[in-house]
C-alpha cells in the first residue's frame, strides 16, 4: 500500500499517470514482464510513425527494434519530464531521422526518379483528414483495391514532403497528438508547429491534386469522411 502511494505521489510530482509511474519504475528495476507489457503497447504505434517517417518503410521494423533497445538502456535516465509516450516517440523519430540521413549519404544516388518534394509556400490550405484517407473500411473487393491504391498514393505523397514538414503532419492528422505535445515531442514552440503544419498541409494537397487525388485547394470543397486512425501493420 505505502509503494503504491509512493509511486502515485511521484508520479504527481512529475507529471506522468500512476500507472506509467508504475511501469517506469518495473523498467527500472530490470522487470521483463514490464518490458514486454512496454512493447506489446507501444510497438505497432512506434512501428507505424516510423514506418511513414522513413524514405523506405522497409526499414521500419529494424528501426524499430533499435528503438526499444534505447527504451531499455536509457530508461534509468527517464525522469518524467514529459509523458512515457512523448519520451518514446522522441526516441523513436530521433532514430527514423538518423536512418533518413543514412539513406540520403547512401542510397539517394541510387534513385533516379520520385526525388523528394520542396516547398516554399506559405499559403494557408484546408486541413486533410490523412487518417480517413488511410483508413480502409472498403465493403467490396473493388473497393478494397480502390482504397488500397489511394492508400499507396498519400504514403507515397508523405514520404516526398520534407523530415519537418512530414513529421509534423504524422503527428497531428494521422497520431492525433495536440499541438503542444507536438511541440513537446520535437522541442520546438507552439508557433512553429503550427506553420510546419500549415505548409506540410499545402505541400502535401499540391502532391496529392497533381496525383488527382485530391483536387486543388481552390477548387470545389471537397472533404474526406471522418474515420477511426489506421496504422501501418507488418
Amino acid at each position: 500500500m505505502q509503494a503504491g502511494t509512493i509511486v502515485g505521489n511521484l508520479a504527481s510530482a512529475i507529471g506522468i499517470t500512476t500507472e506509467d509511474a508504475a511501469l517506469v519504475a518495473d523498467l527500472k528495476a530490470g522487470s521483463e514482464e514490464a518490458f514486454a507489457i512496454l512493447i506489446a503497447q507501444y510497438h505497432q504505434p512506434l512501428y507505424s510513425l516510423i514506418a511513414r517517417s522513413l524514405n523506405d518503410p522497409a526499414d521500419a521494423a529494424d528501426i524499430t527494434q533499435e528503438v526499444f533497445i534505447k527504451v531499455f538502456r536509457s530508461i534509468r535516465g527517464f525522469h518524467g519530464e514529459a509523458s512515457l509516450r512523448t519520451w518514446l516517440y522522441r526516441i523513436a523519430l530521433r532514430e527514423a531521422s538518423n536512418q533518413r540521413r543514412w539513406w540520403s549519404r547512401h542510397k539517394k544516388q541510387e534513385i533516379t526518379i520520385d526525388s523528394p518534394y520542396e516547398s516554399d509556400s506559405d499559403d494557408e490550405s484546408k486541413g486533410l483528414c490523412l487518417s480517413a484517407t488511410l483508413a480502409d473500411h472498403a465493403d467490396s473487393p473493388f473497393d478494397h483495391a480502390a482504397q488500397a491504391e489511394l492508400r499507396e498514393r498519400v504514403e507515397a505523397a508523405l514520404r516526398q514532403l520534407p523530415e519537418a514538414f512530414r513529421t509534423v503532419v504524422i503527428l497531428r492528422e494521422i497520431e492525433g497528438f495536440a499541438y503542444e505535445e507536438i511541440a513537446e515531442i520535437l522541442d520546438i514552440n507552439l508557433g512553429t508547429v503550427k506553420s510546419r503544419l500549415t505548409r506540410g498541409r499545402s505541400a502535401l494537397r499540391a502532391l496529392l491534386s497533381i496525383e488527382s487525388v485530391i483536387p486543388p485547394a481552390n477548387s470545389a470543397s471537397y472533404s474526406l469522411p471522418e474515420t477511426s486512425k489506421v496504422e501501418v501493420t507488418r
